[in-house]
């Protein structure tokens, strides 16, 4: 044994770096926080997080309606210059410091604002989201029998008005049906007895709570909280099934669609071309909303995700892989679910457009309904909602790790040994918060959310981060960045969206919907004044988070108020790559407790040469110490 340890080198405690040391406090390594164990965690996660309901329920419907296959124009164009390029920002932002939406504003303090923003946002689009996921399981129960409920009229939650399929199509072959006084069974079995909103006069009046909708809503977090329970190493399992499950069943919808008769019919109503819609503004103004919502952006859940990725790991791909990706699945859901429509119009022998809606309508209403009339009724209706199930889940554990990430690296020595707890908590909190959408009312309560949690103030959050990286921080700086950690620089193309392109469509975005903002509503239910102004001021509370953070900042600082501002709006000391080997150039020996002079030094060590990110590294340092001896000339 001496003889061993005669013969083992002696590393010098110069080259020794803190990740390398037990039980160095001063070090915040990324293994602590845990990193993706498998190789395609990070791109499944990410596919399963921007593939979600609005895939489904949204983008068929607004493509219909923005003209068709002329709205697949617009759509790549704002892909090109507002989501690609913004997805790619985040990425670099999570995986090139290893931190969550909270930590991430090291890189300017002053902004801290915007990622207590994010955190809010994020929590009450959770609080809802997994509300849809209750309805979902609810139907999924419900289609477990040989005759599905909402199939005939009949039942008690039924009213005179009621009218089935069978009935408008026996009466079509004899004499026309007419329809329009009518409702159809599977509207009031939502409505009357899913919901059962006739038990609330409006969003004053929540009524009582539906233990039904609660058992599930309790399922859903529960599944929820088991899949996030170790962190990205247990949902990065998960998300092998959930991402990829969805595909299969869309595929057999999607074959079983277009074998019905009528359904060319609906294909056609879906993508034929309107090119005249295109000189209208609100068609492009309803492109990016649809990728802005589709891909995620400013949610956090992308920058979450990239921040348990290796310094190295190369997102230039994965970003266009999971936005292109992103779009095609959502035109072919498109297919899947308007070839069922074409169906569903011929049998009952009226227009497309009479059947066709959107949202929660299209899900819990129209596609039950028009399973209803397919043969093995409750196998397709079971696979449907299995999807659903499946597109909700991967989107919600992104939105729970946001949140318990962006905590934990605030408060690491704390809530880190502890994640799983705190995990167990935020999700029993949230859950509480959730029951008022268990209620009779719940609807209303569930409609406020979705349209003011995330309006507005999403887009005030993803506006600042841009102008932030680009002028505060610096183009140039940030660029540099992604040159350190891929080896090349961004083109062109990103520069020029990052510094124009993309907050330019994101102001014009948020003027229009300031602009020609209306009222929510829920069916014939105009909703009141209170609930509207609670509603702004939900969309409010996350934008006034960026001037709190920036006063906070402040006070901290010292010198005159400009002075505070200068010092506040620069990185800190420890902004940088998390790991000693991946700091170079500026970024060498201000990571706390840090000792090697050249983080280079501890690569050769560990990696017995120079690696290809080591020549990077050389050239960054290179390029950095040209800069500085033309500034000083």
């Amino acid at each position: 044994l001496l003889l061993c340890s005669l013969t083992q080198p002696v590393t010098p405690d110069l080259l020794v770096s803190p990740s390398s040391q037990d039980g160095d406090l001063g070090s915040a390594d990324p293994e602590d926080r845990g990193n993706w164990t498998g190789r395609l965690d990070f791109l499944l996660s990410c596919i399963g997080y921007c593939v979600g309901l609005g895939n489904v329920w949204r983008f068929p419907y607004r493509a219909y309606t923005n003209g068709g296959g002329a709205f697949l124009v617009p759509y790549f164009i704002m892909l090109a210059i507002c989501g690609i390029p913004i997805f790619f920002m985040e990425l670099s932002l999570g995986q090139f410091s290893s931190l969550g939406p909270l930590a991430v504003w090291k890189i300017s303090p002053l902004f801290k604002g915007v990622g207590m923003g994010t955190i809010l946002i994020v929590s009450l689009v959770a609080i809802y989201y997994n509300m849809i996921i209750a309805y979902v399981l609810f139907y999924l129960f419900a289609s477990l029998t040989s005759d599905l409920p909402w199939q005939h009229c009949g039942n008690w939650w039924n009213t005179d008005l009621c009218l089935d399929h069978h009935v408008i199509k026996a009466g079509n072959a004899s004499f026309p049906v007419n329809i329009s006084n009518t409702v159809s069974p599977s509207e009031e079995y939502w409505s009357r007895y899913v919901l059962h909103i006739q038990g609330s006069s409006g969003i004053g009046d929540p009524g009582r709570i539906r233990w039904n909708l609660c058992l599930c809503l309790l399922l859903s977090w529960t599944i929820v909280y088991l899949c996030i329970l170790k962190g990205v190493k247990s949902s990065g399992k998960v998300v092998y099934f959930t991402a990829t499950f969805p595909y299969l069943i869309l595929v057999m919808l999607l074959v079983r669609g277009v074998t019905l008769e009528g359904a060319w019919k609906g294909i056609k109503f879906y993508l034929t071309p309107q090119f005249d819609h295109l000189l209208s503004s609100k068609v492009w103004i309803e492109a990016a909303l649809q990728i802005f919502y589709s891909l995620g952006v400013g949610f956090g859940g992308l920058l979450t995700f990239a921040s348990y990725n290796t310094f190295h790991q190369n997102i230039y791909r994965d970003t266009f892989i999971v936005t292109l990706g992103n779009a095609i699945t959502s035109i072919l859901a498109g297919f899947a679910i308007f070839s069922v429509l074409g169906y569903m119009s011929q049998e009952l022998g009226v227009p497309v457009n009479q059947v066709a809606k959107a949202g929660p309508g299209l899900a819990f209403v129209v596609y039950p309904q028009a399973m209803t009339m397919l043969p093995l009724s409750p196998f397709w209706s079971f696979l449907f909602f299995f999807m659903l199930l499946t597109l909700g889940l991967d989107s919600q554990f992104a939105f729970m790790e946001t949140i318990v990430t962006a905590v934990t690296d605030e408060f690491p020595y704390y809530l880190r040994p502890k994640k799983a707890f705190f995990s167990a908590a935020i999700c029993i909190a949230l859950f509480l918060m959730g029951l008022i959408l268990t209620t009779e009312g719940g609807m209303y309560w569930l409609v406020l959310l979705d349209d003011y949690s995330a309006g507005f103030g999403l887009m005030v959050v993803v506006i600042t981060t841009c102008i932030v990286v680009t002028r505060v921080y610096g183009i140039k700086r940030f660029c540099r960045d992604i040159h350190m950690m891929l080896g090349f620089k961004p083109g062109p193309y990103f520069r020029a969206c990052w510094m124009i392109l993309s907050p330019a469509t994101m102001m014009a975005l948020l003027v229009y919907n300031i602009i020609k903002y209306q009222p929510s509503e829920y069916g014939s239910y105009r909703f009141p004044a209170w609930a509207e102004v609670l509603g702004i001021l939900m969309g409010l509370f996350s934008c006034l988070m960026i001037p709190a953070g920036m006063v906070l900042a402040m006070l901290r600082e010292e010198g005159t108020l400009w002075e505070r501002v200068q010092q506040a709006s620069r990185p800190t000391m420890d902004w940088g790559p998390s790991l000693e080997e991946n700091r170079t150039g500026m970024y060498v020996a201000t990571l706390a407790g840090s000792q090697s002079p050249k983080p280079l030094m501890v690569h050769m060590r560990k990696y017995g040469g120079i690696t290809s990110y080591e020549n990077t590294a050389i050239e960054v340092d290179r390029e950095i110490e040209e800069e500085e001896e033309e500034s000083m000339m």
